[in-house]
């Protein structure tokens, strides 16, 4: 009996010390300062594209022909999802994921070759655009010719190559316990951003949560040597990868409130409830993709309603960090998007019926977000409402405007009054493609369901 009272006393210290350490470890990270980004990161846009879906042609070309039409919504990061060939052996779907590669140094046929790239990029900087590739370090297609060094793969106790999860059948984990697979893979992402080569300004990094915390460590160092003013983009909500690899990362827990929010019905109180959670987690000074819509689910109309993804994007616009818009988010387009429909060609559906004039409302909120510092710096202040189970109010900032935003996220009109200084002196804004709203001022306003307006005061 006492013995195993004394197992019981071991393995509870065993995991309390655990504990101990992961919390300590967290509140140093929490304490350290990010990384400094860019200025043309902090002061961008980003927007998504799936080189297969976004044009009729499905390819670099089709891309390239379209860049002025980007240029003028106002986005200034275009992130192509992989460019890579596909793996045949065991994919998924009639096409087969973008995310199973085969080769991480060529180019899928389907998009062209590497001048039709090079063409893409010279074009896009040429209109003061920049370019970042998808890269998917955790894992290949399983005919990828990585497949010759058995030992780059993570493998079972008889020596079997495995995925990374159970249900990635269509992939095989990479091991980066073998120092000869870094090498191979800083190299490979050296080529990429090479001037001499294809000239990208930088990779979003999928599931890089994944991967080592050190390798993103090492790699940042060797890519910052060929290219010094590159971004790195995880696809993460892990702290310590803003330290010193990753210049931002997705806004996951704030996603995941979204959902909660517009589809079960939780408070919209839980959005603040996030960001400070956020603030206390992550290094000082971090920076956030703040994402409505993306390759990985239904599309935002599809979840939320056209009001309901308007009002999900007002709020990721209006926070800080860099918005995310996924391609087809300002037609409105609501084609499957996510598993299974990765593994398809889905086309863009860039006309459909009964939209709202969404291209103008988000061309004015990116040219809002321009011409304001306000909407760029990192000074969120969450404002008290009357009614915060459904309302949203928060104040951006600068010199030389203050701005105040109002969110309905219940699907009812609502009268509310927001607690502001100087609240006389906040007028409403005009957003082109919004239904013009009263000239009246704070505190008080009426908001129809899902409906949102930002008003503004000029600091004396």
């Amino acid at each position: 009996m006492k013995q195993k009272c004394r197992r019981k006393l071991s393995l509870w210290l065993s995991v309390t010390l655990a504990s101990c350490t992961c919390s300590i470890q967290a509140d140093e990270i929490a304490r350290q300062n990010a990384r400094e980004v860019p200025a043309w990161l902090r002061d961008g846009v980003i927007y998504e594209l799936f080189p297969r879906n976004f044009s009729v042609q499905g390819n670099f070309n089709g891309i390239t022909e379209r860049l002025d039409e980007l240029q003028d919504l106002g986005v200034t990061i275009i992130w192509l999802m992989p460019i890579h060939p596909l793996g045949q052996k065991l994919r998924k779907g009639t096409v087969g994921s973008p995310y199973a590669v085969r080769d991480y140094y060529a180019i899928n046929p389907d998009y062209g070759n590497e001048a039709d790239l090079k063409r893409l990029v010279a074009e896009a900087h040429r209109r003061g655009l920049k370019v970042i590739i998808d890269i998917v370090a955790n894992h290949t297609a399983w005919d990828s010719v990585m497949m010759e060094h058995p030992e780059f793969y993570k493998q079972d106790a008889n020596g079997k190559i495995i995925p990374p999860v159970p249900e990635w059948t269509d992939v095989a984990g990479l091991n980066y316990e073998n120092p000869k697979l870094r090498e191979y893979m800083i190299a490979m992402l050296r080529h990429w951003i090479d001037p001499m080569t294809f000239n990208l300004d930088g990779f979003r990094c999928d599931v890089a949560s994944m991967v080592p915390t050190s390798f993103w460590d090492e790699a940042r160092v060797a890519l910052s040597k060929v290219k010094p003013d590159i971004i790195m983009l995880a696809e993460a909500s892990k702290p310590d990868l803003l330290v010193k690899a990753f210049d931002i990362d997705y806004a996951w827990p704030l996603h995941g409130r979204l959902n909660n929010v517009l589809l079960n019905g939780a408070p919209a109180s839980e959005f603040q409830r996030s960001w400070d959670e956020s603030m206390q987690q992550f290094p000082r000074g971090s920076m956030h993709m703040r994402i409505s819509d993306d390759h990985d689910e239904a599309r935002a109309v599809a979840r939320f309603g056209i009001k309901g993804a308007l009002a999900a994007s007002a709020l990721m616009f209006s926070l800080d960090g860099v918005p995310l818009f996924y391609n087809g988010m300002e037609a409105g387009d609501a084609t499957e998007s996510g598993d299974p429909a990765l593994f398809e060609k889905l086309p863009v559906f860039w006309h459909p019926k009964d939209r709202p004039a969404l291209r103008d409302i988000y061309r004015d909120l990116i040219r809002l977000r321009k011409a304001n510092e306000a909407f760029r710096n990192n000074r969120v202040i969450w404002l008290h409402n009357s009614d915060e189970g459904n309302l949203v109010t928060l104040m951006r900032l600068d010199a030389r405007n203050e701005f105040v935003i109002a969110i309905n996220f219940s699907n009812r009109p609502l009268v509310g009054w927001v607690e502001v200084m100087h609240d006389q002196e906040f007028k409403p804004l005009k957003i082109k493609g919004m239904q013009e709203a009263s000239p009246s001022s704070l505190p008080l306003f009426r908001l129809n369901g899902f409906e949102w307006r930002i008003y503004q005061r000029t600091v004396p």
